[in-house]
């Protein structure tokens, strides 16, 4: 009886297949050329002074409850020119803005009562493009975080109210010195005026002189 050749045994004259990845040399330029292009995130003139994760909460005043706007980084960020800060936040991955407005000295921020996670404030938002009066709640993986960021908010509040200030001082001393100059220039004007009368008075007696009114000294003429 012949016997069976096994399945594993390879025939002398089977080809072995050429590898996929065989490097052939040929070298095989892009279709489309990609340049590089940079993308402005708005921030390029601003300092992050908080950088923490977190989930943001608003209220929902028609439903009576509250609506999750979003998970991400939250950020505090100051502009290094004005001083002003304010806080952004961003939908991890997407890149969302789920929350924008500026930190005023007249906001406050507070603890969520029951959840020491957690911390409300009320803000003029900017993130759907139009000023919205909002109420947020975000909340954080720790308390540590949500201490920092209610410490770092109120901090940035109270400096701001030295910012206005200062603002007010400024904008108080230039409409000062405006004052003054306008005063400078109408006393100029003032005076050119009654040196300008001055003028045409001595111009006009000089005028009304008769032809024979006689200089000082000299002889009258004999009839």
């Amino acid at each position: 009886m012949a016997s069976k050749e096994p399945d594993h045994e390879h025939r002398e004259d089977e080809e072995t297949p050429a590898a996929d990845d065989e490097d052939t040399g040929a070298q095989v330029a892009p279709i489309v050329k990609l340049e590089e292009v940079d993308v402005s995130t708005g921030e390029e003139n601003e300092d992050a002074i908080l950088d923490l994760k977190s989930k943001l909460y608003r209220f929902d005043k028609e439903g009576n409850q509250w609506k999750e706007r979003g998970a991400g980084t939250v950020k505090l960020l100051k502009h290094k020119e004005t001083g002003k800060v304010r806080l952004v936040m961003r939908q991890s991955k997407i890149l969302k803005i789920c929350a924008n407005h500026l930190v005023l000295p007249t906001m406050t921020v507070q603890e969520h009562a029951g959840n020491d996670k957690s911390c409300l404030w009320h803000a003029a938002d900017f993130a759907d493009g139009e000023l919205k009066d909002e109420l947020f709640c975000i909340r954080f993986a720790s308390v540590e975080n949500c201490k920092a960021f209610m410490e770092m908010f109120q901090e940035v509040a109270e400096s701001q109210k030295s910012i206005d200030e200062n603002k007010d001082a400024s904008a108080a001393a230039e409409s000062l010195e405006k004052l003054s100059v306008k005063e400078k220039k109408a006393e100029e004007k003032a005076g050119e005026a009654v040196a300008t009368k001055e003028e045409k008075e001595t111009e006009v007696e000089n005028t009304g002189k008769p032809d024979n009114e006689k200089k000082d000294g000299e002889p009258a003429s004999s009839t």
